[in-house]
């Protein structure tokens, strides 16, 4: 007999061989002994955690001479011949070659016919999310009334992609990912099986890069015991998998104690060279530094450890490196990790991420008993001087102070000349350029920089300069003191107009005193509803000069005379 992979060869065949899912052999194993099982079933969920297998046993059980039982005799022949996929009333069908609605129609129309030799006809449909919409179509009428003696089991990874009047007529059955242990059971009962030495480590390698699936766990076993023909050891399991040995993650996070950038970026260099991807190498850590916080919380959270053991070295490290630091470690890989998803760049992605680890202030958790002592000596006088200043000082006029500092520190102070020296050169044309590709320039901006913009409008430009008005004075002092973020957006607007220009801010209550203040300086007596005609007006009050007519003399003239026998002539 050919040889079969360990996933077919140790496939459960009965719910109590089954790893997890504890809340779908439940359900079914009741169902099946007061026989209340329904007509239609889904089962939903990640690849590899058992779908297609809890259909073939729970087929069996319906159709087990021993019925009603909880699980199959696997002795019948009946039971034999389901394991065996030929029993002519267990029928699978892949949808995801057979989804035509000429395949579908064909099971319809034999659906109506009894079973052969089994008490069910049982359709197993497999990957039932590929079929086209007129098979789906086909199928409803059935699946919501089909014969006493049918029972329809889907199974699929993508419930999402199903109608919604498919998902209504069937029991949902939702499968989760298997829990690292459960793999790790599965997989000692095959090496025991087969009579072969192994280690733990190489095990938990495994089922990490294993992800929750049982066969994808089964077929990294299959090929680290093709591998090493003489046990399964945690440095063949490491090659196999891709993953890094957890002395090279203590080392590594040794040397961003100790700061060793160049160490540091050489492990990496070496790693990555060796075969490695940064994205791996990335969600690695971020699983080595959350053992190490378990470490740290107590020796009772041995057994969730994923990647390292409760060895003494990696007890001391966790001691040596603070809970906060831990955190931002993780913080700053998951960001990480979420950019280089979306980069072809990924290697300097991790090494970025490195060189802000190694710059990170760590604090040693392990003080010195003397040295903590005389800080707290310190805090005390601090707290007692503080207490005889507060003491000493008048009871109202403190508050004040303090007001008044809060006051200064919140209030933005627009840049109110340069400002008055747009206003002076703006004009119309340079402003409706400005709004023209404001919403564009603002659009590639990342979304926490759009927050600020929303409130905030371009109100006066000039060839060289725009000038921005915030409602809120916060809003507008956090773009004007984030140097970064004026540059990038007038670049956005450079780019789109072909035009450098700056950019200043001003909050809307001083825009308002600043624009009436603008137009009673250069003559005019109202302030103009629209702010980009400040310019409109005090070009009309330059240019302009009074006219014969508005002088008092001819006005009075006109008025005793009539305008018909007045001439005014100009010497």
């Amino acid at each position: 007999m050919t040889y079969q992979a360990f996933y077919r060869v140790y496939r459960p065949q009965s719910f109590r061989e089954m790893s997890g899912q504890t809340h779908v052999k439940r359900t079914l194993q009741n169902a099946l002994l007061a026989s209340k099982t329904t007509h239609a079933y889904l089962f939903s969920g990640p690849r590899g955690t058992g779908k297609t297998s809890t259909a073939k046993i729970f087929a069996k059980a319906l159709n087990c001479e021993q019925a009603p039982a909880n699980e199959p005799c696997n002795e019948c022949p009946t039971c034999i011949s389901i394991t065996e996929g030929t029993h002519t009333d267990v029928i699978e069908f892949d949808a995801a070659s057979n989804s035509r609605v000429e395949e579908m129609r064909d099971i319809i129309e034999k659906v109506r016919f009894a079973p052969a030799s089994a008490r069910f006809k049982v359709y197993i449909i497999d990957e039932v999310h590929m079929l086209s919409t007129s098979a789906f179509n086909a199928l409803l009428k059935t699946l919501e009334e089909p014969p006493e003696h049918a029972v329809f089991i889907l199974a699929t990874t993508e419930p999402h992609k199903l109608p919604a009047t498919i998902i209504s007529r069937c029991q949902r059955f939702d499968f989760k990912r298997l829990s690292t242990q459960d793999i790790l059971n599965r997989m000692k009962v095959v090496l025991e099986d087969i009579e072969l030495p192994y280690e733990e480590q190489a095990l938990k390698v495994i089922a990490q890069s294993a992800a929750g699936g049982m066969r994808d766990a089964l077929s990294l076993l299959d090929q680290v015991v093709s591998f090493s023909s003489d046990g399964v050891k945690a440095e063949d399991a490491l090659l196999v998998t891709g993953s890094v040995s957890q002395d090279v993650f203590y080392d590594l996070s040794s040397a961003l104690l100790d700061k060793e950038v160049a160490t540091v970026l050489s492990y990496i260099e070496g790693l990555i060279a060796d075969g490695k991807e940064p994205l791996r190498l990335a969600e690695d850590l971020i699983t080595f530094f959350r053992d190490l916080l378990l470490l740290q919380t107590g020796s009772e959270l041995e057994e969730l450890l994923q990647l390292i053991g409760p060895e003494e070295q990696f007890i001391e490290l966790s001691r040596e490196f603070s809970a906060e630091t831990l955190y931002q470690y993780i913080d700053i890989l998951a960001k990480t990790q979420q950019e280089m998803r979306f980069s072809h760049h990924t290697k300097i992605y991790l090494e970025t991420a490195l060189l802000k680890m190694a710059q990170h202030n760590t604090v040693a958790t392990t003080i010195d008993p003397a040295i903590q002592q005389k800080v707290g000596q310190l805090e005390n006088m601090v707290r007692q001087l503080t207490q005889q200043l507060e003491g000493n000082a008048p009871a109202a006029a403190q508050p004040q102070k303090e007001r008044a500092r809060v006051k200064s520190q919140n209030t933005y102070k627009a840049p109110t000349g340069r400002i008055q020296e747009v206003l002076k050169h703006a004009t119309k044309g340079d402003i409706q350029k400005i709004k023209s590709v404001w919403a564009q320039a603002k659009g590639s901006l990342q979304p926490s920089h759009i927050a600020l913009l929303n409130d905030a409008e371009p109100v006066a430009a000039s060839s060289n300069a725009f000038v921005v008005k915030f409602k809120y004075d916060i809003h507008c002092q956090m773009v004007a003191d984030n140097r970064e973020f004026t540059t990038l957006f007038t670049q956005n607007l450079t780019s789109n107009l072909g035009t450098t220009y700056d950019m200043l801010c001003i909050p809307e209550g001083q825009w308002l005193q600043l624009r009436e203040e603008f137009i009673r300086t250069n003559g005019m007596n109202k302030p103009q509803d629209n702010a980009e005609e400040v310019q409109e007006a005090q070009s009309f009050i330059e240019d302009a000069t009074p006219s014969a007519s508005e002088d008092p003399l001819i006005v009075e003239a006109e008025n005793l005379f009539g305008k018909d026998f007045v001439e005014v002539s100009e010497d």
